[in-house]
């Protein structure tokens, strides 16, 4: 045999011996999936999404994108739980006429549940059905007792755990509250029972929306816990894809532009996104950007999504 015989020889075996790790990097990942919700960037309607549009990257590494279903048509199918703070201030009792118009308004493929936050649990005083009528009868005026509103990432994650719900293929909260965490820290970035709720939603593949409305008695009326609350609120629902209103104090005039604003994102604007995430031995919470580059276009969607364990 030549040199250069032996030298292709050697090639071939040195190539040969890289395929293994080449092949086994290309196998399919594990099937992961995330809600996404298009916003404007700026004024005016955001774009429609078709799948080459979306990207999905964990780390630097760029995930398969393997469906992209706009949610509406034959793919409705939604559960909404409105969660309402009963130990809200009197502010919320004169917003109860536009949760009872949002409710009516939305399409008869929506189930509807009302549930009351109470020492951080759920108190229902509707279970989810399609009869709007029904949801709406079972609004009352929060209780408005100070202290009973306990920590409402508590009743969050309570009523995930517990969600019993149509089997819709999407699953969503509005939670209506001050925010304040009475059982933890109260401040801070790193609240345990804040990130539990959130871990909880994203485990769920839930989104929360979620509307500041202070509450009872003296904490109420903190400038700094008060402040705390909304930033919590806002980090709940942008951490699972969802969108918080209204940073001040006291109570908004109106609650209409905010709810109107919710109805045309789950009617319309809202679309379940498949990809296949790395795979891993253990199952998990995955930290991801999903991103797009459609003009004018920008995303609401989880930060971390839930992957199974790789085979």
């Amino acid at each position: 045999m030549t040199r250069s015989s032996a030298l292709f020889v050697l090639s071939l075996t040195l190539a040969a011996s890289f395929l293994p790790a080449q092949t086994a990097g290309s196998l399919p990942g594990v099937a992961a999936r995330a809600l996404v919700t298009t916003e404007a960037r700026r004024d005016g309607q955001p774009g429609p999404l078709r799948q080459e549009d979306i990207q999905v990257l964990e780390g630097n590494t760029r995930d398969q994108v393997t469906g992209l279903l706009h949610m509406q048509g034959a793919h409705p199918s939604l559960d909404f739980l409105i969660l309402l703070d009963d130990g809200a201030g009197v502010g919320l009792s004169s917003h109860l006429s536009e949760i009872r118009e949002f409710i009516n308004a939305q399409p008869e493929s929506t189930a509807i549940a009302v549930g009351y936050m109470r020492n951080g649990t759920v108190q229902y005083a509707s279970q989810f059905t399609n009869d709007h009528a029904q949801a709406s009868k079972a609004l009352r005026i929060p209780l408005g007792q100070a202290g009973i509103s306990g920590s409402p990432y508590f009743s969050l994650s309570e009523a995930i755990k517990n969600w019993r719900g149509t089997g819709a293929e999407r699953r969503e909260v509005l939670m209506v509250s001050d925010g304040i965490d009475r059982y933890g820290f109260g401040t801070g970035l790193d609240d345990p029972y804040v990130n539990t709720a959130i871990s909880d939603s994203q485990k769920a593949g839930i989104v929360v929306f979620s509307i500041y409305s202070h509450g009872s008695g003296h904490l109420g009326h903190s400038l700094w816990r008060n402040t705390w609350g909304q930033n919590f609120l806002s980090q709940v629902s942008d951490e699972t894809g969802g969108e918080s209103y209204y940073m001040g104090f006291g109570d908004p005039v109106s609650f209409k532009p905010y709810l109107d604003d919710i109805t045309a994102r789950l009617n319309g604007r809202q679309y379940l996104l498949t990809f296949l995430a790395k795979a891993e031995d253990k199952a998990g919470l995955r930290a991801v950007k999903i991103r797009t580059e459609v003009p004018k276009t920008d995303l609401a969607a989880p930060d971390r999504v839930w992957v199974p364990a790789g085979k």
